[in-house]
């Protein structure tokens, strides 16, 4: 049986500290926080429930950050 992956370290980070900035402002600070996978989506897109480690999620409105969560 293959061993069960460990997922990668999320770094230390507040998604609420993204409400408010500017969309593209906002993913390249997560990136450079350490976030491997930054994902802008429109308000009221249809997503998976899938967790993922390692992936920080915006909801962005008129290019700004209106929601942000982990996973």
């Amino acid at each position: 049986m293959a061993p069960i992956p460990t997922p990668p370290a999320e770094p230390q980070d507040s998604p609420d500290g993204y409400v408010g900035l500017d969309a593209p402002q906002a993913e390249r600070l997560a990136r450079e926080r350490g976030w491997p996978s930054v994902r802008s989506l429109p308000p009221g897109t249809v997503i998976t429930m899938e967790y993922r480690a390692g992936r920080l999620n915006f909801e962005v409105r008129d290019g700004r950050v209106a929601r942000a969560w982990k996973g």
